[in-house]
């Protein structure tokens, strides 16, 4: 079951909605991101958060869980609202941009919640954020951007086919050198790591 949850980060714009919106089965708002799907003409199945964000002008008859709890923030509440529903398939929308704490907050969450679904999806009107399995290939177009980032300070024995700037049983580590800015060479790409969590960032379509 796919299920699609909007933050209250930057606006993805109708455009990627309706592109991330295709087969959605659960339509889930945390707190704010409510806001941004009643401007853009859509009704979550459900809201919740604590309720700091969402302002609706009229009163709507939304399906609202309450949850103040100050130990997690909204797109974890929304993660664990997706779980209870048996949602497989995940994308996150809104979840970066505007305050950088709040976009590396959610991309820590996105870190803790990569083995609770099938596929775990980042989107913004930029970038799409995926955390990645030990063995990974997807198709693309050569010249598109892939960008990589060690998401646990370091990640180890790296190798990748199918880039600009391959890397061969190397290491990406914060501070010291990170994967930014590569690009496809080929149809297909494949990474492969050995230790650490690796972040790939693609060009939002």
């Amino acid at each position: 079951m796919k299920s699609v949850i909007v933050c209250n980060g930057e606006d993805p714009g109708k455009r990627v909605l309706n592109r991330c919106l295709k087969n959605c089965d659960l339509l889930i708002a945390a707190d704010g991101g409510a806001n941004t799907l009643l401007r853009h003409g859509f009704t979550p199945h459900f809201i919740t958060g604590d309720m700091d964000s969402f302002t609706p002008e009229n009163p709507h008859n939304f399906n609202i869980i309450h949850d103040a709890d100050q130990e997690s923030n909204d797109l974890e509440k929304a993660l664990k609202l997706a779980s209870a529903r048996k949602a497989t398939e995940v994308i996150v929308c809104g979840a970066t941009g505007k305050r950088l704490d709040h976009a590396l907050k959610n991309l820590s969450v996105i870190l803790r919640y990569e083995d609770t679904f099938t596929d775990l999806l980042a989107v913004d009107k930029y970038l799409n954020y995926r955390i990645l399995p030990k063995q990974f290939s997807m198709k693309t177009k050569p010249g598109s951007l892939i960008s990589l980032f060690p998401m646990s300070g370091r990640v180890d024995g790296i190798t990748t086919r199918g880039l600009k700037y391959p890397l061969n049983n190397e290491h990406l580590e914060n501070g010291l050198r990170d994967g930014s800015s590569n690009e496809a060479a080929e149809k297909e790409i494949t990474i492969t790591y050995e230790s650490g969590s690796l972040l790939l960032m693609t060009k939002s379509r």
